[in-house]
């Protein structure tokens, strides 16, 4: 499956549309977890612990997304967006999206 943050698709042109996927993942850092953060953010500096967590997230969002793509029909997706927002103090919500399309060679 093609994935890409662009409208078009070098060397390809879209047959079809098929509307809006999404892919959501919601992660909660565990109790160690923060209190490692905690005090690294006491020193400053990267927080590795919730940098790990985000990329794995995204990667989760990215993966749900392409199956929902795929149910779909669609063999790309296009204009992929992330959103984040924070639920509460302990959890993160990952949102992968784009457009699900039916790409053809040009």
């Amino acid at each position: 499956m093609i994935v890409t943050t662009t409208e078009n698709v070098a060397g390809f042109k879209v047959r079809q549309c098929l509307g809006q996927c999404f892919g959501v993942v919601v992660r909660s850092r565990g109790l160690g977890g923060n209190m490692m953060a905690g005090l690294r953010s006491i020193v400053g500096g990267e927080i590795k612990e919730y940098t790990s967590m985000l990329e794995e997230a995204r990667r989760h969002a990215v993966d749900r997304m392409v199956a929902n793509a795929t149910i779909m029909g669609a063999n790309a997706i296009v204009m992929m967006r992330f959103d984040s927002s924070e639920m509460g103090q302990t959890m993160s919500e990952i949102v992968a999206y784009g457009t699900a399309v039916m790409l053809e060679p040009a």
